[in-house]
């Protein structure tokens, strides 16, 4: 009698009223995740446009994990990795398209390497597969400050891929896109912050993750293309309000007393600068989203009351001056 070989890795998609997503990109994870490697799931927050009938229907081999009502990504993703049991697990967005034996290199990198607690693929754009994508790239960056940039991607500058990357290296976060955890880590240390509720989520696990001691990689072999911008466009308001806000929680919850109030000050004169570029365009919007994200986090930040001893951001640099003032556009230029 054969021998039943249980996966290693739970490939878990989040879906919450995205048939049209899983009708185009499902198949595509199928067809390229090895079974004996990883079993894909789709975890449902409380679809209520036929999502789940749709996969019973059309893909009968996908279990599917029904959250009774919308939790968000955060939440939701905290929620159905504690209803799995396999060694990894990974995080993938409904509108990622992997390319052919993509799970394979990140199972062997996180098995060669106790040490790593989370890794990423090389993350190309689905629409120009010739370019990194926004999200992530390969791999993520943090810099004095906290501003997150990627290899391949910083600011608005997105690179062509051409192999210049192509090397593992630990890095300071993994995208959310396509994120591959250690589960009893990922539980350990608590999972996504479901008050983040979008944007930068997993910007802070992967902080928590290093704090603990472990390290973050990104292993090039394996490559995914993502759509991107599938929740809110770029220059969204709510965007605008997400980024700062969370961004300044980021800080708070994962820097040390001595230097956590002179990091906050700095970003404060920043933000108050960018505030006043929104201004002079007359973004009115956006610039009300800033206000709201300094005055959301003052009243959020006091549930926070850990603080870290070790600064990780001890030593970097400052991303803003490379950029604007030293016209240094790519990480290579860095």
């Amino acid at each position: 009698m054969k021998e039943h070989h249980h996966p290693s890795t739970s490939v878990i998609i989040l879906n919450w009223n995205g048939e049209d997503m899983l009708r185009r990109y499902l198949p595509a994870v199928l067809s390229t995740t090895d079974s004996s490697v990883g079993e894909v799931i789709v975890a449902d927050n409380g679809s209520t446009d036929g999502s789940v009938d749709f996969l019973a229907a059309e893909f009968p081999q996908v279990r599917v994990l029904c959250l009774d009502r919308n939790y968000g990504f955060a939440e939701g993703y905290n929620r159905a990795i504690s209803m799995v049991d396999t060694e990894f697990v990974v995080l993938l967005n409904s509108d990622v398209r992997p390319a052919s034996g993509w799970l394979g290199p990140l199972v062997d990198y996180m098995k060669s390497n106790p040490s790593a607690g989370a890794c990423q693929p090389k993350i190309l754009s689905d629409i120009e597969p010739e370019k990194f994508e926004y999200a992530g790239a390969c791999g993520g960056f943090l810099d004095c400050n906290g501003y997150p940039y990627c290899r391949g991607r910083i600011f608005d500058t997105i690179e062509s891929d051409q192999g210049q990357y192509d090397s593992n290296m630990n890095v300071d976060w993994a995208s959310g896109a396509a994120l591959m955890v250690r589960r009893d880590l990922y539980i350990k240390s608590g999972g996504l912050d479901a008050d983040f509720f979008a944007h930068m989520e997993e910007i802070d696990l992967c902080w928590r993750i290093r704090l603990a001691g472990m390290t973050v990689g990104v292993v090039p072999e394996s490559v995914v293309f993502h759509l991107g911008g599938g929740t809110l466009p770029q220059g969204n308001p709510r965007k605008v309000y997400l980024n700062f806000r969370n961004n300044l929680l980021l800080l708070h919850k994962n820097l040390p007393d001595c230097i956590r109030r002179r990091r906050l000050f700095v970003r404060r004169l920043y933000d108050t600068l960018a505030f006043a570029m929104f201004v002079v365009r007359m973004d009115w919007k956006s610039a009300g989203a800033v206000l709201r994200a300094h005055r959301d986090f003052r009243k959020m930040r006091s549930k926070y009351t850990t603080r870290p001893h070790d600064n990780l951001l001890s030593g970097h640099n400052n991303i803003i001056a490379d950029y604007y003032l030293h016209r240094k556009k790519k990480y290579s230029d860095l």
